[in-house]
């Protein structure tokens, strides 16, 4: 891409790379390293035209959640955290629900890698864009407390 002077190179992160919800601290660690790359990289490709985007899916209706490996300590009924992993596994199999399709994030990927002038960011789904907007205008008490509701019912 350097000799070539241009390209484009698309990360796939998550809205979880941009705020923390229970149960999946490992999952969100990793997404927030992809947005820290991609942001840091994006600078250092700039001079040589290559852009680099991130795709944030939201809840996307995928079978993720038969795929989620959760320790098997904390799902023992005598472990102080099989509450919260119940009430998360069920929270989040609620908003599977209404989740996007697929093709959303297809969609966009196709969009970012070959527009000319790529956003650095990408929101996919309606959910995350509301939970965006929320993280922007509410307090993070009030935000720490909206995710709990609806992740933790």
């Amino acid at each position: 891409m350097r000799k070539q002077k241009s390209g484009t190179i698309v990360n796939i992160s998550s809205a979880a790379g941009r705020f923390g919800f229970p149960g999946q601290s490992a999952y969100i660690s990793t997404k927030f390293a992809v947005e820290g790359l991609t942001e840091s990289t994006s600078y250092e490709l700039e001079p040589f035209d290559i852009r680099i985007v991130l795709i944030e899916p939201g809840v996307i209706k995928t079978n993720f959640v038969d795929g989620m490996v959760i320790a098997r300590k904390s799902q023992d009924p005598k472990s102080p955290y099989s509450q919260i992993i119940q009430k998360m596994t069920t929270g989040f199999e609620e908003l599977m629900k209404n989740g996007s399709p697929p093709d959303l994030v297809a969609k966009m990927v196709l969009n970012a890698a070959t527009n000319e002038n790529p956003n650095l960011r990408y929101l996919a789904g309606n959910d995350v864009e509301q939970w965006v907007r929320n993280k922007r205008i509410m307090s993070d008490e009030e935000f720490y407390k909206m995710m709990k509701q609806n992740l933790m019912i």
